[in-house]
């Protein structure tokens, strides 16, 4: 049960729905979307027939289902509005990101990828004013040694000269600064290696992952798997020149030189700007097991999976589209985050084309929080259609159907349609149980695994 105090009505109506005859069938449909807190409902039909026969195989209504609908998983990445999916999600990008880090026999990418020259770069925002921060050594300019949970971290040590506009005009163009940076690191790789473009094309091929963070301060910033393989991808072996100094080396030249860069030009009361890379460049070369100071593959994977459902709530900021300011107060937003969402809502009508009063719960950033090169790894619709092929099979032997039966003799009509989404208070409450009691076994198993391998690791 909630471990919170509930309200008399939420608590009135997870009674109902406890106490309801049809619990066990909610409860089971619940949990098999892991949890969702924002399930979508549908109300339909499914009907299987044999094609030679007229057999009836299996016929499937919701009329029978708690309420008349069956709930699926939203499916939302964002840990703020739905923890269970965004676990999914989360689960997802860590094996796509370590498939293109240790290989995948199921997806064709061999283990000897580990064996190209692969890094994990971090590429940060420039400076728009002096923020309080928790320096390694020392104070914060302020001269308080700030907590690491304190709310001032990340907001301006003087709001009347920090450049707000810039900020939020920064993380609104940082995709594309990210794709010239992708373009001319080929150009640089190609140049180290006495190469044309078109000859690199035909010996070497560039491929990252990467996902964004924000920062406290309000800046996007992004980390990169970037690694170099043969002409045809992770299958193939990259050419002898193609070493980890050599891409770190073409990693900082591409940050620091002009093309990487993208130009907004004045408007009103608003300069000319040119935005580049801040000079916070991290570049660290990704080990298969570590050697106790460089990262390693399972680390990077479960990084950038830990970011990829979040957005920018850490600042404070909302996690939907902002209709109008006055919701900021509603939901106590701080002040440095309000300056940021009143920057994007006064520059709008000043590049309308960039649609910063749309993308102002995001500070103004518009792109993917993650996203990678085609020939990087798998992807994430490959992951989601093995795991639907899996429910599928399970169910199919659950119902008995005959797995031999040929394709083509098969006759599947159904009739679904959209009926709502979420959950009432109480079912909301008991929805956020079964999840936590998701979480906690598969901790649990977690926990089990690595005991296990542990043990054999000893035994061995």
């Amino acid at each position: 049960m909630p471990e919170t105090l509930l309200d008399p009505t939420t608590l009135g109506d997870l009674l109902r729905v406890a106490s309801a005859v049809d619990y066990h069938r909610w409860e089971e449909q619940i949990r098999r979307t892991g949890g969702c807190a924002d399930p979508i409902h549908l109300t339909g039909w499914t009907l299987t027939k044999d094609k030679t026969t007229g057999e009836t195989l299996h016929h499937y209504s919701t009329e029978s289902e708690p309420g008349g609908r069956l709930r699926l998983a939203c499916g939302n990445r964002r840990a703020s509005r739905c923890p269970a999916c965004a676990w999914t999600y989360a689960g997802d990008t860590y094996h796509l990101i370590r498939a293109g880090l240790a290989g995948d026999d199921r997806r064709d990418i061999p283990a000897t990828v580990r064996d190209h020259p692969r890094v994990f770069a971090t590429l940060t925002a420039p400076s728009f004013g002096r923020v309080h921060n928790r320096p390694d050594h020392g104070t914060c300019r302020c001269g308080t040694r700030h907590a690491p949970d304190a709310p001032e971290l990340g907001a301006a040590l003087d709001p009347d000269t920090y450049d707000y506009a810039g900020a939020v005009l920064f993380n609104n163009h940082a995709g594309q600064l990210w794709q010239r940076l992708a373009n001319r690191l080929r150009r640089e790789i190609a140049a180290r290696a006495g190469l044309t473009q078109r000859e690199l094309k035909e010996r070497a091929r560039l491929s990252y992952g990467k996902v964004a963070e924000f920062q406290k301060r309000g800046a996007v910033h992004f980390h990169a798997v970037i690694r170099i393989d043969g002409p045809d991808g992770p299958n193939t072996p990259p050419p002898a020149w193609a070493t980890v100094d050599l891409l770190t080396d073409a990693i900082r030249a591409t940050a620091a030189h002009s093309y990487t860069s993208v130009s907004v030009p004045a408007a009103a009361d608003q300069p000319a700007r040119t935005f580049r890379w801040g000079t916070q460049l991290d570049i660290r070369p990704v080990k298969a097991f570590g050697d106790g100071s460089d990262i390693t593959e399972q680390a990077v994977a479960s990084y950038v999976a830990k970011y990829a459902t979040k957005a920018a709530e850490n600042t404070g900021t909302l996690d939907r589209r902002i209709g109008e300011l006055s919701e900021l107060d509603r939901h106590g937003v701080p002040d440095h985050t309000r300056r940021l969402i009143t920057a994007c809502r006064d520059l709008d009508a000043l590049y309308p084309d960039r649609r910063l009063w749309a993308w102002a719960h995001m500070l103004g950033f518009r792109g993917h929080f993650s996203s990678k090169s085609r020939h990087y790894s798998t992807t994430l619709g490959v992951l989601r259609q093995a795991r639907a092929d899996y429910r599928a099979a399970q169910e199919h032997a659950a119902l008995g159907l005959d797995d031999n039966r040929e394709p083509d003799t098969v006759l599947v009509l159904a009739d679904w349609q959209y009926a709502g989404h979420g959950h009432t208070p109480g079912e909301s409450a008991l929805a956020a149980t079964i999840a936590r009691d998701i979480q906690t076994n598969r901790e649990t198993a977690r926990e089990a695994l690595r005991d296990q391998i542990d043990l054999e690791g000893i035994a061995a």
